[in-house]
């Protein structure tokens, strides 16, 4: 090499530092790429009401969505991840008879960009939308498709589709029942299931309420939120939807009684929107079915909460309530949704007069129970319960047994014990009835 040709020593140096200062700049770069986001789950929860799917991820993602018609689909794209084994069983997880989803295909799309396709069965509204760590998981990102012409509890009431329910013959049925003549004394009476004493009223003997009352039952948690689990694995989202269709069942059964589910199937409900269900059909009332956990597993009994507008009646209620409202986080609520649902502020909750209706419905849950298990408190506790926040329904949360308890747990799973249970709330409800009759109700009104 020439004396020309042979880089000066300042030249060497020069070169030396660009030689450094591009390997700076490269291996971060190298170390962002072998540590691209993974799916590590997916997981589909169909609903009459709505379907989720939901990818969880160990770190943040970068998506896009849109929608093509002719046929209907969701279309979302992700980028910087690969194409794995997890999203390869996507489409193997969608059931044949999801009511909103006909099709689900994952691939790649191009380099580094993953393309879901969701080929849908009618019109939706749909949410795309992540949601950071909560509980068991790590980051998600949730796909919910709702349906446009979404299926409405008040025309299932009216038309009687549900379970095979005489169908209501029109609004004034949910109105207080016109006076009618008293027919005890021509027809027979049919012998009650149980408790006859109080199936109806000592004075008239007519059954204990004169109009159709309708009844929400809200089974705690459910899709993405499993609730309490049990030492044997039982999960408190199946055991509470399991006890409220029997609870249902009995109802249904009940002269003049109806009623009605938050959700009839595994599928996640906001905390507001359970409150709003109950509210658009004008519920007489609410109870909202759960299985307790505690820390210790000895820890047994039955136990009944109404709301407090003045804090919790104990430490342990306190904090249950505020374990039952993280259920949104858990469950997964777009926060950035413009639904009414969601957005409204729920009205006033100087509720005293609710409350105490509560207090008195309660009771007569709680001393129902008493008669199959064990009771954890004596008394009707109270708390900050964002479930039991509807202003003018009265309202309570049943914690039927803790499972946390092994021996609590094999008995919540015991298809007899549910039975039970639904008897002794049945005949809560019963009791309150006769104490304190329901009384007229308002002009059908769909209240938002």
């Amino acid at each position: 090499m020439s004396e020309h040709a042979r880089p000066s020593h300042g030249r060497r140096q020069l070169l030396r530092f660009a030689g450094a200062s591009l390997i700076l700049s490269v291996t971060p770069l190298a170390g962002a790429a072998a540590k691209l986001p993974s799916i590590l789950a997916v997981r589909i929860w169909p609903a009459a009401d709505y379907t989720r799917v939901t990818l969880e991820t160990d770190a943040p993602l970068k998506f896009s969505h849109f929608t093509v018609e002719n046929p209907d689909r969701l279309v979302v794209d992700i980028e910087g991840v690969e194409f794995n084994s997890v999203l390869d069983s996507l489409a193997r997880k969608l059931t044949t008879d999801d009511p909103n989803i006909k099709l689900l295909r994952a691939g790649r799309f191009k380099p580094g960009v993953v393309r879901l396709v969701m080929e849908l069965k009618g019109k939706v509204n749909p949410q795309v939308f992540t949601l950071e760590p909560a509980g068991e998981y790590g980051r998600r990102l949730v796909l919910d498709v709702y349906p446009v012409n979404p299926p409405d509890p008040m025309m299932a009431l009216l038309e009687g589709r549900k379970d095979g329910v005489e169908p209501l013959k029109n609004e004034q049925d949910f109105q207080i029942a016109d006076k009618r003549p008293d027919e005890s004394a021509t027809k027979k009476p049919e012998k009650p299931i149980e408790a006859p004493e109080i199936q109806t009223s000592k004075k008239s003997g007519k059954p204990i309420v004169d109009r159709l009352v309708t009844i929400t039952l809200d089974p705690g948690h459910g899709g993405e939120d499993p609730g309490a689990i049990g030492k044997a694995g039982t999960y408190e989202k199946t055991v509470t939807l399991e006890v409220a269709r029997r609870l249902k069942a009995r109802i249904d059964a009940e002269p003049n009684m109806r009623a009605v589910l938050t959700r009839d199937s595994d599928f996640f409900v906001p905390l507001q929107m359970r409150v709003q269900k109950a509210r658009r059909i004008q519920s007489d009332l609410f109870l909202s079915i759960h299985a307790d956990a505690w820390i210790k597993p000895d820890a047994r009994g039955s136990s009944v909460f109404v709301l407090s507008e003045k804090g919790a009646s104990s430490t342990q209620a306190r904090l249950l309530a505020q374990k039952e409202n993280q259920a949104d986080l858990i469950g997964g609520v777009n926060l950035g949704s413009k639904d009414l649902f969601l957005a409204r502020t729920l009205l006033d909750l100087s509720q005293t007069g609710t409350i105490n209706d509560s207090l008195k419905l309660g009771k007569y849950l709680l001393g129902e129970l008493g008669s199959i298990n064990t009771l954890h408190k004596a008394h009707v506790e109270q708390a900050g319960f964002a479930v039991l926040k509807a202003p003018d329904i009265p309202s309570a949360l049943i914690e039927t047994a803790f499972i946390s308890n092994p021996e609590e747990e094999a008995r919540l799973n015991d298809d007899a014990y549910q039975e039970k249970l639904a008897g002794a709330i049945v005949r809560g409800i019963r009791q309150y009835f006769i104490k304190h009759p329901p009384g007229p109700k308002a002009k059908l009104a769909l209240l938002g």
